[in-house]
């Protein structure tokens, strides 16, 4: 494409083409008028605008895609408001106070474990079932045998107890596995293995682990609430660029009403040719009919040779007819 060449001209053409083509290739109710230009069309009028050389389509193009850019960061921040929104009236509130629920029971938990030995196998016990046992191994095995007989009922259950702590089982079909659930004020989980005695040390590891879990709990609530303030301060941010974006985007509207203007103003000035060409013939055509009229009246008073003859035949034949009806008049006075 190169400035103040013909290529404007076969841009035109392709501009023309583009707003007939592009109306009837549609999928809305075909209609019998094609007025509307489509984002196509515009592009093939912008490359031609800038064929001819216009300063201004650059810089309309230019802003357009500032403004697009900038259009897109902003929804991007009003989206990112909306969802701060929804964490601050929903999503904050319910981990915070799950969080705090979950605290408050490990703690208790907390405290039950560090009343109790575990390492130490003179006070060992455990009720599984309704038998009470005190010794590690025979403890373990029949916790595999109470686990093995959920699994022929294919169900879930509580198997025993211990240092106050309520002990479930179920099954895991996909890791074809046994979960026992440790329930105190909270729950804890751990898989069952063959072992007994490495069950009953898998249970001694996950109390032990409390203090622990305490500990990533607090640490939880502790980010979650700084979390939860910061977006408290985020939401009531505006976006950053939006004087700016106000600014492109008032620009951009002068331009679009100046580049339209100029296409208006070629339309007015060819609509006046077409006046002016109009009036010309109707002024044209008024000096002929002025100039017939009295061409016309003429002939009304000048008749033409035939009618001229036809008057001279009836005169002729007036005057015949009298002098018949003078002879005859005259034969008759002489016969009396």
């Amino acid at each position: 494409m190169t400035e103040n060449t013909f290529d404007a001209y076969m841009w035109q053409i392709l501009e023309n083409k583009q707003k007939f083509i592009s109306q009837i290739m549609t999928s809305k109710s075909p209609v019998r008028a094609c007025e509307d230009v489509d984002d196509t069309a515009l592009s093939y009028a912008e490359i031609k605008a800038l064929a001819t050389g216009n300063p201004y389509i650059k810089e309309k193009m230019d802003l357009d895609v500032q403004v697009s850019k900038m259009k897109l960061l902003k929804a991007n921040h009003t989206s990112q408001i909306y969802r701060l929104e929804s964490d601050i009236a929903k999503n904050f509130p319910v981990q915070i106070s799950a969080l705090k629920e979950r605290i408050a029971g490990m703690q208790v938990d907390s405290q039950v474990v560090k009343s109790v030995d575990l390492q130490d196998n003179d006070t060992f016990a455990m009720t599984v079932g309704n038998v009470l046992y005190e010794d590690k191994k025979e403890a373990g095995e029949a916790l595999i045998a109470s686990c093995a007989g959920l699994k022929t009922v294919s169900t879930g259950g509580k198997v025993g107890e211990y240092h106050g702590f309520t002990l479930s089982a179920s099954y895991n079909m996909f890791s074809n596995a046994f979960e026992l659930t440790i329930k105190g004020k909270c729950s804890y989980k751990l898989e069952i293995g063959k072992d007994p005695v490495g069950n009953m040390q898998r249970i001694h590891n996950t109390l032990s682990s409390i203090d622990r879990k305490l500990t990533e709990s607090e640490q939880k609530l502790e980010t979650v609430q700084q979390q939860f303030a910061t977006a408290q301060e985020e939401v009531k941010k505006p976006f950053p660029k939006e004087a700016e974006l106000n600014e492109k985007m008032e620009r951009l509207s002068e331009l679009n009403a100046l580049l339209n203007m100029d296409e208006k103003g070629n339309e007015t000035i060819m609509a006046d040719e077409d006046i002016g060409r109009e009036g010309s013939s109707i002024d044209s055509r008024d000096a002929v009919e002025e100039k017939e009229l009295p061409e016309t009246a003429d002939r009304i008073h000048k008749p033409s040779i035939l009618e001229r003859l036809k008057q001279e035949k009836a005169q002729q034949n007036t005057a015949e007819q009298t002098v018949t009806q003078k002879t005859a008049k005259k034969k008759h006075e002489q016969e009396l």
